[in-house]
């Protein structure tokens, strides 16, 4: 199998499209109408994106809903095409709409989060685009799962799909939070330090949800070094057949471009570097503070973990654990310190504390004499 880490092996494609720019890839959730595709191409090629997205096949989890135009779409997306000179991006599920696809000289091919989960998919797709200079695009598995992730851009790596490149459009959670699609930022960046030099998008609007926040994902994005967007677009919103809340309009589109900031790889300034060196070491030193506190955290408990062994004591207390939760809540807010992010700790702590204490009972119980 080829190196995916190797330098260059997957940039080539993105600076011939957007240089040394963030690609920018725009357009409706789904194509509805001859005119609907036509103008909204015109719209995102002046606001400056590069790639021309529509939607033909759109999976829906019950059946009813609205599930695309089908084909017909794709000769609207090419009429686009023809007339703006942009490249064409769509998703495809299966081996059907890929060949269908490509008779209508569709450029970019992305998979969708609940295509990805499935390997017998994802090979099928695979199969499908071998031997092809076709774009493919692998969105990031609907749970946080970054083997999974991983895995799909492995099968197309392994296909000779030389034009390769990941999304991220943030997981899906039970918990209730300001996004249709939790972002868990550090997935992606984790994927970027695997695969280096692969080309990795963010799809702000589905992280969103709602077209207020799809900017303030999309700037984040652009500050963790993403090489691109994918942003959904339509020229009236409001009238979208599917997720109308999270689509913008070209003029919107246009205007956060021409104010986006793409920040500096490296710092110039001596004294800033110095300054930034010194604050560094000193987050360093905390670092290592910190690791040998958790340290002596986990003797103390392998300390009551025995007591508890001898004296037939439960593993998990109730009482005591939301003691010492209320307790680190109390201490955030007097402290100022965000207190979401404290309850995340405090609770991987826990976890990790009933790891520690069930294998003292374990050894214990697998050292015991046989009778």
């Amino acid at each position: 199998m080829p190196d995916m880490t190797k330098k260059n092996r997957y940039e080539n494609w993105l600076q011939q499209i957007s240089g040394e720019n963030p690609l920018i890839i725009a357009g409706p959730c789904s194509a509805e109408t001859d005119k609907q595709v036509l103008e909204t191409a015109l719209g995102v090629k002046v606001a400056g994106a590069h790639i021309l997205r529509a939607g033909i096949w759109k999976p829906r989890t019950r059946p009813g809903n609205f599930e695309g135009v089908g084909a017909i779409g794709l000769k609207w997306v090419q009429q686009a095409k023809e007339a703006t000179g942009l490249l064409t991006a769509t998703e495809v599920a299966n081996a059907s709409h890929i060949e269908l696809a490509l008779q209508h000289d569709i450029d970019v091919f992305w998979i969708g989060a609940r295509t990805t989960v499935n390997p017998f998919a994802v090979q099928e797709l695979a199969d499908a685009l071998r031997g092809t200079d076709k774009i493919v695009l692998v969105k990031n598995p609907v749970n946080p799962d970054l083997a999974l992730w991983m895995g799909a851009l492995e099968r197309f790596d392994k296909a000779g799909i030389s034009k390769l490149g990941a999304v991220h459009r943030g997981f899906s959670s039970y918990k209730k939070m300001p996004y249709r699609n939790e972002p868990l930022w550090q997935i992606p960046i984790d994927l970027k330090t695997q695969f280096p030099h692969l080309p990795l998008l963010n799809d702000a609007s589905h992280i969103s949800g709602i077209s207020e926040n799809v900017f303030d994902i999309a700037r984040t994005a652009i500050q963790l070094k993403f090489d691109g967007l994918m942003i959904e677009t339509h020229i009236d919103p409001k009238s979208a057949w599917s997720d109308a809340r999270q689509q913008v309009t070209p003029d919107n589109l246009q205007a956060f471009l021409e104010n986006l900031v793409v920040p500096k790889d490296k710092i110039f300034d001596r004294k800033l570097l110095k300054t930034l060196s010194i604050l560094r070491k000193e987050i360093d030193d905390l670092d290592a503070e910190l690791i040998q506190i958790f340290k002596l955290r986990q003797e103390k408990t392998k300390q009551i973990a025995e007591m508890k062994y001898l004296e037939n004591i439960a593993i998990y207390q109730k009482e005591r654990w939301l003691d010492i939760l209320q307790k680190a809540i109390r201490n955030s807010q007097e402290n100022e310190v965000n207190q979401k992010f404290i309850e995340q700790v405090f609770r991987l702590l826990h976890q990790e504390s009933l790891k520690i204490q069930h294998q003292v009972f374990k050894d214990k119980n697998d050292n015991k004499p046989l009778i």
